[in-house]
């Protein structure tokens, strides 16, 4: 096992841990193909409900649109939460939602500003810092599971991105000027995850998309929209979102629901396609 002074060991993650059940039972990998996959098979195994799944580097991790998610050793955070749901089905995509908040939120309480490009990124300064891909499992005995797999860029130098993304991601140090214990903010995204999904899971989301709205960088802006169901692009005016989590585009007079897709949002007459 390799010993590294800023290490997310489990020992390390369940040291000052202020949560009941998130992160309380730890899957660790030095490497794996990827959490969310690790997630998806203990997920039919009766894992518990707050399961967390952690590498230091992922040989297949990818986000949304199976796009390849660049994950290397000891920079950053890979990990996936294994969720059991009281509610119903069709509200699991907001867990998308949900967890770039408490992102958001983990952030804001290091003194670091996070805004959220619809539905998965956490920019700063038009860069990448953080993706974000929801999957649902149905488990044997026909219940179902959600998996929330997150990636966040913490102690990335500029010259640690490749270059092809070098211009379009950044990360906490970058934004920090330093570098940042991994384990203290896993735990404080952890802490925060868990407060919003109990806070649902009793009032609904209403209150976690008016938090997703303060830190929201789409809304109130023109926006190209790609592959949003139909293959089709469109441009339009983002308005809101709706209380499924779709964002409404107002375009060519009508207001569309997008669902899935792809959102990049144009300033001035350029477009900034913030997605890697």
């Amino acid at each position: 096992m390799n010993i590294n002074t800023d290490n997310i060991f489990p020992e390390v993650i369940l040291d000052g841990l202020d949560t009941s059940c998130f992160g309380k039972k730890i899957h660790y990998y030095d490497e794996t193909a990827s959490t969310n996959l690790e997630a998806k098979k203990y997920a039919k195994e009766n894992a518990p409900h707050g399961s967390l799944f952690i590498a230091e580097s992922q040989s297949a991790g990818r986000g949304r649109l199976e796009r390849a998610y660049y994950t290397p050793k000891y920079k950053g955070l890979w990990f996936s939460l294994l969720l059991r749901p009281k509610f119903n089905m069709e509200d699991a995509p907001k867990c998308t939602l949900l967890a770039a908040v408490a992102v958001a939120l983990a952030m804001k309480e290091i003194s670091l500003v996070a805004e959220i490009k619809w539905p998965n990124d956490i920019m700063h300064d038009g860069k990448k810092i953080a993706g974000i891909l929801t999957e649902m499992v149905t488990n044997p005995d026909k219940t179902y599971s959600v998996i929330i797999g997150i990636g966040i860029n913490v102690n990335f130098a500029k010259e640690d991105f490749p270059e092809n993304i070098r211009d379009t991601a950044t990360s906490l140090q970058i934004m920090k000027g330093e570098k940042i214990n991994r384990a203290k903010f896993l735990q404080r995204v952890l802490y925060f995850a868990e407060k919003l999904y109990n806070k649902a899971e009793k009032d609904g989301f209403k209150e976690i998309f008016d938090r997703w709205r303060e830190f929201s960088i789409t809304l109130s802006k023109e926006v190209r929209v790609i592959n949003a169901g139909d293959g089709k692009e469109f441009t339009g005016f983002a308005l809101d979102i709706d209380e499924r989590g779709a964002l409404l585009v107002e375009s060519q007079g009508k207001v569309r629901r997008v669902l899935a897709g792809d959102v990049s949002i144009r300033e001035m007459g350029k477009n900034h396609d913030f997605s890697l």
